[in-house]
């Protein structure tokens, strides 16, 4: 049982005692939390309102009627969007000029996790300052419940996501008619969540016609939900059947996305960024960042083009600042996220799926020819077990006191530029561990490194 508080709202698993998973007690507490920081920084000429949202999973009613019922009692006005993705949340979080969001999802977690994301009245993730306050005010229990004459209004807003579409169709690099000439023929993996209430309208206002798996949204995810190969061998083995242009792939709440291509091949969820950002650059000029563990192929597309590249910490708060810091013109990361500014600064699969085909039209290519245009890189990903005494800072200075002459950044644990390669050591938030991320040309060459790099870490131990 596990409940995880950190940058990306309140995390856990459900069912278990309180101060320990995510249950009805502490659903409660982070909520009045929340509404009471929210309150602060509210519009004074009315009562404070607040968007909810939520993904397909099983415990997504159950939280929602909490939440919602919370946020009356602490005298805010509701929207409830009912299912909706987390970039409509975030959209729809604007639309009604409210004054924050909750989304209320696991992301890619397993379905006996469920989770709070916090947004601002930007319909952005709050940041890790405006986090902790939140953190703070529950550890206090420091909110104030409104009397029965100042309870808020609770409303509905159950068509949402059409207003999510018409803006994904207006983007100017969307181009709606040329996708519609190329006549794509997909396969969608939905995850039983709500890609498979929004993707079919997305898809048949592009003219795409698509066959979807797992469309049901009854929060009984067919597989693993994190959209890797491992879990996708369904949606592959369909594809390479036949007959399709691509597979798409979103986690539960549509802010991931991954393709398969037309062979049913992996394209590599790294590359879901990379391939739009060289899109986006193509036609507008302009600065990118992702995070410090995405692949060095931005990097290169974007010089490519003229452009900067920038990393920031991981996190998309992070993502985000740095790229209003740098007014980069497409950024996300390297777990299939993509932000571009010019719908809104929040990851949308929606965004994504939509820039990709029109990438795909412009170029008349299959996806096989397009990965072929872009830089090969290959990311391991290993994991280095220690005790819970273990002094992991004290190690990650020692690691990068012995690779002083390389380029090295501390922002987010220690990275490790060389010519040709780089390994990323990262410090878990949760568990005594070092995640290693390596990358290289060649996936045993990336391995390499990072075994290397873990040999000297427990060596240290």
């Amino acid at each position: 049982m596990t409940l995880i508080k950190s940058i990306s709202g309140i995390r856990g698993t459900i069912g278990g005692a309180s101060g320990d998973t995510l249950n009805p007690l502490d659903i409660v507490k982070f909520t009045s939390a929340y509404a009471t920081f929210i309150a602060r920084n509210a519009k004074a000429d009315r009562r404070p309102l607040v968007v909810v949202g939520r993904d397909a999973r099983i415990s997504g009613e159950m939280v929602r009627s909490i939440v919602c019922g919370t946020l009356l009692g602490m005298g805010f006005d509701v929207v409830d969007l009912g299912l909706a993705t987390t970039p409509t949340t975030e959209l729809a979080v604007r639309h009604h000029n409210a004054d924050g969001g909750i989304i209320i999802t696991a992301s890619h977690n397993p379905t006996q996790w469920n989770a709070l994301k916090l947004l601002n009245s930007e319909g952005e993730f709050l940041t890790a300052a405006d986090g902790a306050e939140v953190l703070d005010i529950a550890a206090r229990e420091d909110f104030v419940y409104a009397d029965v004459d100042n309870l808020g209004s609770y409303t509905t807003d159950n068509d949402f996501d059409s207003c999510h579409i018409k803006g994904v169709l207006d983007l100017e690099l969307v181009d709606v008619e040329a996708v519609k000439e190329r006549k794509f023929r997909v396969c969608i993996d939905a995850i039983n969540s709500v890609g498979g209430v929004i993707l079919p309208r997305l898809l048949d206002a592009l003219g795409v016609e698509y066959t979807i798996l797992n469309g049901e949204p009854t929060g009984r995810f067919a597989h693993n939900p994190e959209p890797l190969e491992k879990n996708l061998q369904g949606i592959m083995s369909e594809v390479k059947k036949g007959g399709y242009d691509m597979g798409i792939v979103v986690d539960p709440d549509v802010d991931r996305l991954a393709f398969i291509s037309e062979d049913g091949t992996m394209f590599g969820e790294e590359y879901t960024l990379v391939s739009v950002a060289d899109y986006v650059l193509g036609h507008t000029h302009g600065n990118t960042v992702s995070n410090l563990s995405s692949t060095r192929a931005l990097r290169d597309v974007t010089l490519r083009h003229g452009g900067q590249y920038f990393a920031s910490a991981v996190g998309e708060v992070n993502v985000t600042t740095k790229m209003k810091t740098v007014n980069a013109v497409i950024g996300g990361e390297g777990n299939g996220g993509v932000i571009y500014p010019a719908s809104h600064y929040g990851r949308d699969a929606l965004v994504g799926i939509a820039l990709f085909l029109s990438l795909l039209a412009e170029r008349k290519q299959t996806l096989t020819e397009l990965r072929a245009t872009l830089p090969e890189y290959f990311i391991a990903k290993n994991r280095i077990d220690l005790t819970p005494d273990t002094d992991i800072d004290a190690i990650l200075l020692r690691v990068k006191e012995m690779y002083a002459n390389e380029q090295v950044t501390d922002i987010d644990g220690v990275k490790i530029d060389f010519a040709d390669k780089w390994v990323h050591l990262r410090k878990s938030n949760t568990e005594p561990i070092i995640r290693v991320y390596s990358e290289a040309s060649s996936m045993d060459e990336a391995d390499n490194l990072g075994k290397k790099i873990m040999k000297i870490v427990e060596e240290m131990v």
